[in-house]
């Protein structure tokens, strides 16, 4: 298993291949299922990452699949892989996998779900909707906070939800229309830009009222991960100035799970759904 410290070290490598992780996602991912996190180990260093983490009792989402350079394709990584597949063992299991590894992942029982385009640049022109309340997350009661959450999301995910709005550096809102949450979105500081997600919301309206909400300094870049079916959410993201840059696939093992996928603008994150 991975410490805090070795997540860190697994980060630089996310990082050295484009990924962007968020600054600190470490120390917010391990609490979410703390075994979940592997190294594989060569001579004592530390080569292959992945991440295979349990959700309830029917869920597992698979991330942060690595091995450095020097040791790809000699079966370091692959060996990973069967270990982090068999910890979901029984299980649903998700991934975003990048175009390289989509026909290795097919192979392994997954079966592509939706395309997510990774959408970049500098927010402009966002507009609030009238009537959509704007509120801080960490006001909003934590079990209603989930149960919206819940809506697109395959599990239960309180641990991993209660620290992704109360980590240092990060703004985490809710939207409220007619008093009951109708929207979430969170921004988090991710290298030399910000990454938004989750974007759930009720509506076009809605989602377009929180990002106006996050988008703060207007000389500061943002990444937005965009189901590319969604039209909506599409060509709200492109009427912001947003740029497609690239894609990955959300892969499941059981099909796709019953979710509002309506509602999502942006997934949460690659690494851990």
């Amino acid at each position: 298993m991975a410490s805090v410290d070795e997540m860190r070290l697994v980060a630089g490598w996310a990082a050295a291949e484009g990924w962007n992780p968020g600054d600190g996602d470490a120390a917010v991912f391990h609490p979410a299922d703390p075994g979940g996190f592997l190294i594989g180990r060569l001579d004592g260093r530390a080569i292959t990452s992945i991440s295979a983490v349990r959700y309830g009792s029917g869920h597992g989402f698979i991330g942060l699949y690595l091995t450095v350079p020097e040791h790809r394709g000699q079966g370091y990584g692959y060996r990973t892989w069967q270990v982090g597949m068999d910890r979901l063992a029984g299980r649903n299991i998700g991934l975003d996998g990048v175009v390289a590894q989509q026909g290795n992942y097919r192979r392994s029982g997954f079966r592509e779900a939706w395309v997510t385009t990774r959408f970049q640049g500098t927010p402009a022109g966002a507009q609030r909707a009238a009537g959509i309340e704007v509120a801080d997350a960490r006001s909003a009661g934590f079990d209603e906070l989930a149960a919206y959450d819940r809506r697109f999301f395959p599990a239960e995910r309180d641990a991993f939800l209660a620290l992704w709005i109360t980590a240092p550096e990060r703004r985490a809102v809710v939207a409220r229309r007619g008093g009951a949450i109708a929207g979430f979105a969170a921004r988090r500081p991710a290298g030399d830009a910000d990454r938004i997600g989750p974007l759930f919301a009720d509506s076009p309206e809605i989602a377009e009222t929180l990002l106006a909400a996050l988008s703060g300094d207007p000389e500061a870049p943002v990444m937005i991960d965009v189901p590319a079916d969604h039209r909506a959410a599409t060509a709200l993201a492109e009427r912001v100035g947003l740029k497609a840059a690239w894609d990955t696939a959300r892969m499941y093992t059981g099909g796709v799970p019953d979710i509002d996928r309506s509602g999502i603008y942006a997934v949460t994150t690659l690494e851990l759904g």
